[in-house]
């Protein structure tokens, strides 16, 4: 990838289909990927690596075993591997994750909601 400065806002203006994960940068093998969600997403876990979630547009709250998190543009977290997550979006938002390559965005859960396309934008 070239050395170039990301304007996550203006990615976002280019995704038009919610839950079509978007790559948008890429360290060592990492990927940075936008996502537009509206939706209640699963308990899932990833056994393997910790997952950032980085809100660019809109508010969600991700429910951990324990307690809730709410998230507001400009809000990060990092969810440690082997903790169980759900996601929540009552309203649309724009999401960046943060997350080794190839990681399944439905972790250990599998299901119809499992989605490892990752198209670059």
């Amino acid at each position: 990838m070239a050395t170039e400065v990301i304007n996550l806002k203006d990615k976002a203006g280019l995704i038009r289909d919610l839950h079509a994960y978007k790559g948008v940068a890429k360290m060592n093998n990492y990927d940075f990927k936008l996502v537009k969600a509206k939706r209640e997403f699963i308990w899932h876990k990833h056994p393997d690596t910790d997952e950032v979630f980085f809100a660019v547009e809109g508010s969600f709250v991700i429910h951990l075993r324990d307690k809730v998190l709410s998230l507001s543009p400009g809000d990060l977290v990092v969810i440690p591997k082997g903790v169980e997550h759900k996601p929540v979006f009552d309203t649309q938002c724009t999401v960046m994750l943060i997350e080794p390559e190839g990681t399944v965005n439905t972790g250990d859960s599998g299901g119809d909601l499992t989605d490892d396309h990752v198209e670059w934008i």
